[in-house]
């Protein structure tokens, strides 16, 4: 008996140093392929502004963003087709007025026999300040669309990858083990 507990006692030792040994692992490196990675054109933006200063849509046509142009030409359009009908209805009423002026009455076969002159003159002014704010619409628009493919041409060109990233990440709580809810910022070397 006093021979087996010494050579338990070896076997055991002998058994459990096996268990922590660690094998050694080849790294491998691996060269990343460079030419995948986008170009940096500096005048892209400025192409996309220039096209789309040119032709409404043909900037957001070059960024590749196709489904903002009927977006474009959407608000250009209702814009210009209120301008249109606010100018017409602003000289239709001017119109009328004048023909008031030169001695034409009420009731001699104008367009707008049933208004008064105090009428007439707040239809001119109401029309006429439609037409300048969808003049200014539409202007403004235009520029819109300019600036948009400025901005989109410039932030195409941002390196948007795995290595710089801000996620939310839900992990067990170590006393209750309920789920927690954190925000987690990564960076990778």
């Amino acid at each position: 008996m006093n021979k087996i507990v010494p050579i338990s006692l070896l076997f055991f030792f002998l058994g459990t140093v096996s268990i922590f040994a660690q094998v050694k692992k080849d790294t491998v490196l691996v060269v990343k392929d460079t030419t995948a990675l986008l170009e940096i054109d500096p005048l892209t933006p400025a192409k996309a502004a220039f096209y789309s200063a040119i032709l409404p849509g043909l900037g957001q046509t070059y960024n590749k963003k196709y489904w903002k142009i009927p977006l474009v030409y959407g608000a250009i359009g209702t814009s210009l087709y209120f301008y249109l009908d606010s100018n017409k209805k602003y000289h239709s009423y001017r119109d009328e007025y004048k023909r008031r002026l030169e001695g034409y009455g009420v009731g001699t076969g104008g367009k707008y026999d049933y208004l008064d002159d105090s009428r007439l003159i707040a239809g001119q002014k109401f029309y006429q300040r439609n037409r300048d704010l969808s003049a200014l619409f539409v202007v403004g628009f235009y520029v819109l669309n300019i600036i948009d493919a400025n901005v989109d041409a410039a932030l195409i060109q941002f390196n948007v990858n795995e290595r710089l990233s801000l996620r939310p990440e839900i992990y067990p709580s170590d006393v209750t083990f309920k789920p927690n809810v954190g925000l987690t910022f990564n960076y990778n070397f």
